[in-house]
């Protein structure tokens, strides 16, 4: 049986503007309040998975988004509404409970960790049996291990791999089996102090249902729900997410039914944006908000780290200045935390634990609306994070230059 395809009127390109399209991801995105009163499971869930690598994102994609405290995000992860998983492109977010299953299918799917090893004269059985040995470990510790505890209990078990494999980023085949049992969903990692922001891990058994998608329904899947997280997307935008193939994109793309846009910023250098049909008909009918909805994000929130386009939510010439002589908008990645109205970065902040303070630049002067949200968000830090680290191996002294750099470019 076949079905007639989907007739979609879509906007013309002219009303397409930045302003509008930066809006209208904005508004996706739950940015906007539409999400208040939601929990955490909810908003990841409407907005999308949470890039973690140990840093304070977690937390603050939720607090932007829903005024949700860490004590509660923390209450989350202990009971297992939400998670830290391995998922798409193999890359770690925080994910709610109902995504678990197939999102760990891909992150199966995109690891080639058996080439790597097998070229290091490690093969299937040796693995397999390390797996086993793990799980015995964690069953007879009756408690979480961390992988240091791991690797006392299992000896000679764990197998160095030298130098070479020093250089391929695989010292011992310890991390390897680690890894494909949390795959597998029979071991999660869990906070060692409850904590997503400290990069401290242990072990713990597990006994997670297999999803009932196969390979290719949970490809669909993750690009129905990435449709819908951005707003739209090119097709090498939502490669970049997915780890996909253009042949596994444009099949997944097919069969959401998505609707190709006309390419409308010159960020897109000519590619066409892909919507799912109901959004193309929403962003008919958006109209960007007349008064300002201030947040301050971190430089890995989903807005931006979807999409890696921090780019196109510059306006006007803000991306062509420049801080430590480097021209923002010519960077794959923000160098620092975003300021953001509408979904336009606004201006650029970070963290001054000394101080106790956020060190900030406005690129054309502040508001009373921005400088009130600024206060809420530092003191939000200090009441509920003590830091703001971007990743696991930031830190005060680490950003100091560029607290420097911010500070001089906001009294210039």
């Amino acid at each position: 049986m076949t079905s007639e395809p989907l007739t979609v009127e879509i906007p013309p390109a002219g009303t397409l503007t930045a302003e509008r399209l930066r809006a209208w991801a904005w508004h996706r995105q739950g940015l906007d309040g539409s999400l208040a009163g939601q929990s955490s499971a909810e908003v990841l869930a409407s907005t999308g998975w949470a890039r973690s690598l140990g840093g304070a994102n977690p937390y603050l994609t939720l607090f932007a988004r829903a005024g949700i405290r860490r004590e509660q995000v923390d209450a989350d992860v202990l009971a297992l509404r939400i998670s830290e998983l391995p998922s798409a492109r193999g890359c770690t977010y925080i994910l709610g409970a109902e995504d678990f299953a197939w999102a760990l299918m891909l992150g199966k799917d995109s690891a080639e960790v058996f080439k790597v090893l097998g070229r290091l004269g490690v093969d299937r059985g040796e693995l397999t049996l390390l797996e086993e040995q793990v799980l015995h470990a964690l069953a007879e510790a009756g408690r979480p291990l961390d992988p240091k505890q791991l690797k006392d209990e299992l000896g000679d078990s764990v197998r160095s791999l030298g130098e070479e494999g020093k250089r391929q980023g695989v010292s011992t085949t310890l991390p390897t089996a680690l890894g494909l049992l949390q795959r597998d969903g029979r071991i999660r990692r869990v906070p060692a102090n409850g904590r997503l922001d400290q990069q401290r891990y242990a072990y713990t058994l597990w006994d997670l249902p297999p999803s009932p998608l196969g390979i290719d329904a949970a490809r669909t899947e993750l690009i129905r729900k990435y449709l819908g997280w951005t707003g739209g997307a090119t097709l090498r935008q939502s490669q970049w997410f997915s780890g996909f193939t253009v042949a596994q994109s444009k099949a997944a793309l097919a069969a959401v039914g998505a609707v190709e846009l006309p390419a409308v910023h010159p960020a897109a250098k000519g590619e066409a944006l892909w919507m799912l049909p109901d959004d193309v008909e929403r962003l008919a009918a958006f109209e960007v908000p007349a008064e300002e909805q201030i947040q301050l994000l971190a430089g890995t929130d989903s807005l931006v780290m979807q999409r890696r386009n921090a780019a196109d939510l510059f306006g006007d010439r803000d991306g062509d200045a420049e801080l430590l002589g480097a021209t923002l908008a010519q960077q794959a990645d923000l160098p620092d935390h975003p300021i953001l109205d509408r979904g336009r970065i606004i201006g650029l902040w970070q963290y001054d634990p000394e101080g106790q303070r956020i060190a900030h630049w406005l690129f054309a002067g502040s508001t009373p609306g921005v400088l009130q949200r600024i206060d809420d968000v530092e003191s939000w830090i200090r009441a509920d994070l003590g830091d703001f680290r971007a990743f696991s191996l930031d830190s005060p002294a680490s950003r100091q230059e560029r607290i420097d750099a911010l500070d001089a470019a906001n009294a210039g």
